[in-house]
């Protein structure tokens, strides 16, 4: 019994059995021909010769041939390969099979349709890149096609060894790209919102030459000449501020730039003025003097400063806000048909003492007279004041209002939004007044401005036509 212990015991401690030997060979076997089959190629049966075809793993694939694109606008267009076309609404984000074979409706390339891109000058049509320069390596350009300075495709020869056949920038060639990734798309939208702020901005202007001469200037000038008391209007291709006889104006944005309001003051001396990269001429001007005789009683009216104060308040408060855009699109037209009493700038002297610059038109008509508003625009007054009667403000935009005083019935309310020639009131005399007339004028920044600059055009008609200029 104890010799069998011990034997067992030295068995178990000693060689390994002859049975795991036995199976650890058989695996090593298994393991070596995995490994021979491994690395073996992969062959086809034999054929009925009894030869064996290697097969390819990988079978290259071959790219799809382009025959053909056109973008119809930022957003929608197609492509034409060899086995068929697809179509994109999304800038070419994401490109389908068209529904149908629409090789025979597909719009030409010579029929660009402008609806996105109407201002002729911003369409990059003179863009054509003959080669493109990718990665160090230049591919020559079978077809391309800009819908702006900046947005464009190129559909590259056959046979090129980029990666794609069609190609497309959004900074005017600079940069090219084989896909329409999510930022460039963001930059295709951001490129849409500039050129319809371009469009909206180009339609104020007379004519298309003189919107892109103001347009692609640094700066201009809306005229480029005035007198004291006018008011010219600023353009700037960025956000800024203009500091003009000891205020500053800051520059607001509308379209595809950047406006102010410049008043002049009646004493503003001769001469040209810088403004950026441009100038403004004034040219002198002299007033003439007016002569009023009125009652002591109305004399008296001025000396009441507490009503004249309370009402100012009012009224500053009235043009302290104005809407951050033009609210006009056509040309402003005069409230009435009146006989001009006193023309604009006048000095005047009330029974002999001098009283004030007239700094508005005094219009005489019929008491009970239509008046009409000047153009569109927000009331933003419309009450009984002191010294100017029945009168209303209304706000067009960017610091612009026009003023009607002395009527005799008011029309509209604070809040009401009008459009040109709509009657807001009826002359009358209210007020410190004489007899039936309307005291008319425009306030710029809070600055009373000549309302005859205004009438049968606009301040983006105070620039030239280009056209003008242009060999005939």
């Amino acid at each position: 019994m104890k010799l069998e212990r011990k034997a067992e015991h030295k068995h178990t401690a000693g060689k390994p059995s002859s049975r795991y030997r036995i199976g650890l060979g058989v695996l090593s076997v298994l393991v070596c021909a995995a490994v021979i089959v491994w690395f073996q190629p992969s062959v086809k049966a034999p054929d009925a010769s009894g030869s064996v075809t290697a097969v390819n793993p990988k079978a290259e694939v071959k790219k799809r041939e382009l025959l053909d694109f056109h973008m119809d606008s930022l957003s929608h267009g197609w492509v034409r390969y060899t086995d068929g076309m697809m179509v994109t609404q999304d800038g070419g984000v994401h490109w389908v099979a068209a529904a149908t074979d629409t090789a025979n409706t597909a719009p030409s390339s010579e029929t660009t349709s402008v609806s996105d891109i109407p201002v002729s000058w911003m369409s990059g049509k003179e863009q054509n890149p003959l080669v493109i320069h990718v990665l160090a390596e230049d591919y020559k350009v079978q077809k391309s096609q800009f819908l702006t300075r900046n947005v464009g495709w190129v559909q590259l020869e056959n046979g090129s060894k980029a990666e794609a056949p069609l190609w497309v920038t959004v900074d005017g060639g600079v940069t090219w790209h084989s896909k329409v990734t999510t930022d460039i798309a963001k930059e295709m939208d951001a490129e849409r919102v500039r050129i319809q702020a371009a469009v909206k901005e180009a339609s104020f202007y007379n004519e298309p030459e003189t919107a892109q001469k103001a347009m692609e200037a640094q700066w201009t000038v809306l005229p480029e000449a005035a007198s004291p008391g006018d008011v010219v209007l600023v353009r700037h291709r960025e956000p800024g501020e203009v500091t003009w006889e000891g205020k500053t104006y800051k520059l607001e944005p509308f379209g595809a730039g950047y406006f102010t309001y410049l008043p002049m003051s009646l004493g503003i001396k001769a001469g040209s003025y810088p403004i950026g990269d441009s100038t403004l001429t004034i040219k002198a001007k002299k007033f003439q003097t007016q002569y009023l005789q009125v009652t002591k009683q109305m004399e008296s009216m001025k000396q009441d400063t507490k009503r004249i104060e309370d009402d100012q308040k009012i009224i500053d408060k009235a043009r302290s806000d104005s809407q951050g855009e033009f609210l006009f699109s056509t040309n402003f037209i005069k409230p009435i048909e009146g006989i001009l009493t006193t023309p604009y700038g006048y000095t005047r002297y009330v029974n002999g003492k001098f009283d004030s610059s007239h700094r508005a038109l005094d219009l005489a008509a019929k008491e009970g007279t239509p008046i009409k508003a000047a153009n569109d625009g927000i009331v933003v007054l419309s009450e009984m004041l002191y010294l100017t009667g029945n009168s209303i403000y209304i706000d067009h935009g960017m610091g612009l209002f026009s003023q009607y005083a002395h009527m005799s019935e008011l029309r509209v309310k604070a809040g009401d939004h009008v459009k040109q020639g709509d009657i807001i009131g009826l002359v009358g005399t209210t007020g410190f007044s004489t007899g039936p007339h309307l005291h008319f004028t425009f306030w710029a920044h809070n600055v009373p401005v000549n309302p005859d600059l205004f009438f049968d055009t606009t301040p983006f008609h105070w620039l030239p036509k280009a056209s003008n200029a242009l060999p005939q």
